[in-house]
């Protein structure tokens, strides 16, 4: 059975989709607005809901914050950023207790979405500005937040791989800015960027609970009713680059590391995009190296012992392929190889029904627990929002039980290797 959707536009550019369930105690609430990645305006996107999120003109500083939430049977709201294919994501999400769970007549629905809606509309210091010292604070800590990126040597190799692979192009920028960006960063210049946010990006509200569509539509019409009224740009589109534009890219760095990581990046001749698209590159990746029964996993970890993990991942909206590997140092050309000879089995057909029924299982199965939880729900709706469609967990799931093993080779022969990053340890 499927979660009942419902989308509504409440303004040009302004779009809530209403998930109503009674499968959960806590209802989720979301604002989100997209904007496209750039160098000039990432670190301030970065950095707004943050600040946003320090106080408003009611709850001005995060002590009131706090006591406003507790009184709502102790629910949250946190700043959240996200990056999605070229498109930076930035807003809020808030999770609280469900009103079919309180006392009747307690309308937590309307008062959650009322502090959601004064935390973007009426932050601390007013027309006048951002609080410097809030501003300052968070310029702080996300100038920590950048350096200990390193810290996790997996996500900076994969970081790495992006920035170098997609040279020129936005999806190689941090969603974080750099930290000269940060530096550089003055409150006048950050409450620009965000009134030039709240009247030209698009907006995305959401909500998953028991609440009926029309009360969710009133809750956050009357809460955001000071939003502007202005004309918003599109959602920003993701720009694909179809195949590799040359010979294979390699780039590498040298750490205080006692692992190696091998990230393998590869073009995949175009986006994943519409439901029967999305169905066949996931089941591809899942049978490439997305699953514990991938040929990743059982020929190049268990049966060669060439990696400590060796998956893959796809990027739907930018049309790329990751491999990371945890491997030896003197193991990194054997593991590329291997890598790609498992590439090529696919291209070649060579994918059992065993193989291929128990990837089915595991894209199913993950689809259907996305119902079972709403912040992998929300952040679904979010991918969906982004690329322009609206085919629920379900419809994807359905298509996935659709597609052949020819489907996927021929999914399997557009891919192509574009670069090769290596973290290889400290020379001498």
């Amino acid at each position: 059975m499927m979660l009942p959707m419902t989308e509504s536009v409440l303004a040009p550019g302004v779009i809530l989709r209403a998930v109503q369930t009674k499968k959960f105690k806590t209802s989720m609430l979301s604002v989100t607005f997209l904007e496209p990645l750039t160098a000039d305006h990432a670190s301030l996107n970065a950095l707004l809901p943050k600040v946003l999120r320090r106080g408003t003109q009611r709850h001005p500083d995060m002590e009131s914050l706090s006591a406003a939430l507790d009184d709502l049977y102790g629910g949250g709201i946190e700043p959240i950023l996200r990056k999605k294919g070229e498109v930076q994501c930035i807003g809020f999400w808030g999770s609280f207790l469900d009103d079919a769970f309180v006392p009747q007549k307690t309308h937590i629905l309307e008062e959650a979405t009322a502090l959601l809606g004064e935390l973007v509309l009426a932050p601390a210091g007013g027309k006048e500005g951002f609080l410097p010292a809030y501003v300052e604070s968070e310029k702080e800590n996300l100038l920590q937040k950048i350096r200990s990126q390193v810290n996790d040597k997996l996500q900076y190799a994969l970081s790495r791989l992006r920035t170098q692979m997609c040279q020129g192009e936005a999806y190689g920028l941090d969603k974080l800015g750099t930290e000269a960006q940060v530096q550089a960063i003055t409150g006048e210049a950050l409450y620009d960027r965000y009134r030039e946010i709240l009247e030209t990006a698009p907006v995305c509200f959401y909500y998953c609970g028991s609440a009926d569509a029309d009360r969710v539509e009133r809750a956050f019409r009357k809460a955001f009713a000071g939003l502007p009224n202005t004309q918003r740009h599109a959602v920003p589109k993701t720009k694909v680059q179809m195949e590799p534009e040359g010979p294979v890219r390699r780039f590498h760095d040298n750490l205080d590391v006692n692992q190696g990581k091998l990230i393998l990046g590869f073009r995949t001749g175009g986006g994943f995009q519409d439901v029967s698209t999305v169905a066949k590159g996931l089941l591809f990746n899942a049978i490439f190296g997305g699953t514990t029964n991938s040929k990743l996993f059982l020929h190049v970890r268990e049966k060669l012992s060439l990696c400590y993990f060796a998956n893959s991942s796809l990027a739907q909206n930018k049309g790329l392929l990751q491999v990371y590997s945890g491997v030896e140092f003197s193991n990194f050309q054997k593991a590329e190889e291997e890598i790609l000879a498992q590439l090529s089995a696919c291209q070649k057909g060579e994918i059992s029904p065993d193989e291929l029924e128990a990837a089915r299982r595991s894209v199913v199965g993950s689809l259907r627990t996305t119902l079972d939880a709403q912040g992998r729900l929300e952040e679904y709706w979010l991918n969906r929002a982004v690329s322009g469609t609206r085919f629920a967990p379900e419809e994807l799931a359905e298509a996935v039980k659709a597609v052949s093993r020819e489907d996927v080779v021929q999914v399997a022969q557009r891919v192509q290797l574009d670069s090769v990053y290596t973290l290889r340890g400290k020379e001498g």
